[in-house]
């Protein structure tokens, strides 16, 4: 676990690993609370009035003009300085909706001053459930208990919902269980931009939330759904890492069907999951997608664990 990071840009993971070597004794998840409350928001502008924001636990994307603001993923809480001012540069007009694409704290944590601020929160049944409920992520360290009321989601999402906001046309599509159990993908038609939530992580291994329903054959059913929403112009927004086109998720994943199919081998003749590990099914991959995040180890550990005893 020491190599264990879960935080979003380039310069969030220099300063969790800076503060890793100074306090080793910090949990995953009070690392990179610690980075997202001292870490700068950078501000990227896309087109058609969409702005993406890095810098506080998950990628966020922002939609301003004349209606106000329309987030997708909220960041982490110690972040809300910086935040506000990032979201006050964009636009003057405050946050009217805020769409979680899953219920893990560093898209989820700014809930609370969100609501209080204007903005109505889309998520999934269940997300709303998961918010509510005490779960503990041995991977992180943490035991995640109930969030206060004004954090949790009012607007719930089973089926695809349009929304017609300032000019645009921003499709919200529910996904069957993948990074989590409660998944939702957002489109920006007009703009030509997809914001994916975790069901993509650019450059990096991702984290699948076994403890809650998430799988590694979801997270690639996820990535198919992906690929067949954008062309060779869209503007992809992961979860984690930088900006995206299609070929770059493509990539992603044909690592992840590749790894899937070697664990699953290792599984199927009945290895256990050390022994699953110690044989490097991730190696061919491991200099691209496995030095910053997510080491090759807990990934192996993390499809291991999602996969049925036999296939």
């Amino acid at each position: 676990m020491d190599n264990y990071r879960f935080c979003i840009s380039a310069s969030v993971l220099m300063l969790a690993l800076s503060l890793s070597a100074r306090a080793a004794a910090l949990t995953p998840y009070e690392t990179i609370n610690a980075a997202a409350a001292l870490d700068k928001i950078d501000a990227s502008p896309l087109r058609g009035g969409l702005t993406v924001l890095f810098g506080s636990g998950g990628n966020i994307t922002v939609l301003s003009g004349a209606d106000g603001q329309f987030l997708v993923d909220g960041g982490i809480a110690l972040s809300k300085v910086g935040l506000t001012a990032a979201l006050n540069a964009i636009g003057p007009k405050p946050p009217k909706y805020l769409v979680n694409t899953h219920w893990h704290w560093d898209h989820t944590d700014g809930n609370e001053w969100l609501h209080n601020a204007g903005a109505t929160i889309i998520a999934r049944p269940e997300t709303l459930k998961d918010l509510q409920s005490t779960t503990r992520i041995e991977e992180w360290g943490h035991t995640f208990t109930p969030v206060p009321q004004a954090a949790l989601p009012t607007v719930l999402v089973s089926n695809e919902k349009v929304i017609e906001f300032d000019g645009e046309r921003v499709v919200i599509r529910p996904y069957l269980p993948s990074h989590t159990n409660g998944d939702l993908v957002v489109q920006f038609t007009r703009a030509d931009v997809l914001a994916t939530g975790d069901t993509y992580w650019n450059g990096l291994y991702p984290f699948i939330d076994h403890e809650v329903g998430g799988g590694i054959d979801g997270m690639i059913e996820a990535a198919n759904l992906d690929i067949a929403a954008v062309g060779d112009n869209t503007i992809i927004v992961p979860g984690h890492g930088p900006l995206s086109g299609k070929q770059k998720l493509i990539e992603y994943r044909d690592m992840l069907v590749d790894i899937r199919s070697k664990v699953r081998s290792l599984k199927s003749k009945g290895l256990s999951e050390e022994q699953a590990i110690a044989a490097k099914p991730s190696a061919a991959y491991d200099r691209t997608w496995g030095t910053s995040i997510i080491n090759p180890a807990l990934f192996v550990h993390l499809v291991y664990v999602s996969l049925p005893t036999s296939h």
